[in-house]
């Protein structure tokens, strides 16, 4: 019989995030809002938002189509 792991919620994604790509706006899953050592990662966060626990589960297209990408101005 095969088991399946139970996942606590602490273990998902908490962050839903754009950034930026080299063709625009790319959305991730972050479990921390990590923008420390050295702040490499500030200049690439376009916009992110803190998911509740029923939406982090979700895949990244439907955060994507529930959250669209921010306008980014070349």
């Amino acid at each position: 019989m095969a088991r399946t792991r139970t996942t606590d919620a602490d273990d998902l994604p908490r962050y839903f995030v754009w950034v930026r790509g080299l063709e625009g706006p790319e959305p991730q899953k972050w479990m921390a809002m990590d923008f420390g050592i050295g702040d490499w990662k500030r200049p690439l966060v376009l916009a992110y938002l803190e998911l509740p626990p029923d939406e982090r589960r979700l895949t990244l297209s439907a955060l994507a189509r529930r959250y669209p990408a921010p306008r980014v101005d070349p």
